[in-house]
């Protein structure tokens, strides 16, 4: 796995926990695997990319005259 073993994975494990504390690492990784999740959802989407500058399907700019 990538030239990690077994030790080194607990080094990490152990470094992480001591760091962030035993009761935010669920919620860290609750935050990277939606993180992970939303970006691989985004790389298989259609590749639409509006630049006219309007928000909505109506017409109408989000922007204000100056």
């Amino acid at each position: 796995m990538y030239g990690i073993g077994m030790q080194e994975l607990l080094v990490l494990l152990l470094v992480a926990v001591v760091v962030f504390g035993s009761k935010k690492l669920p919620e860290i990784g609750r935050s990277l695997g939606k993180a992970i999740s939303n970006f691989k959802r985004a790389g298989s989407e259609a590749d639409e990319i509006n630049i006219s500058g309007n928000t909505d399907e109506t017409g109408k700019s989000d922007r204000h005259p100056h």
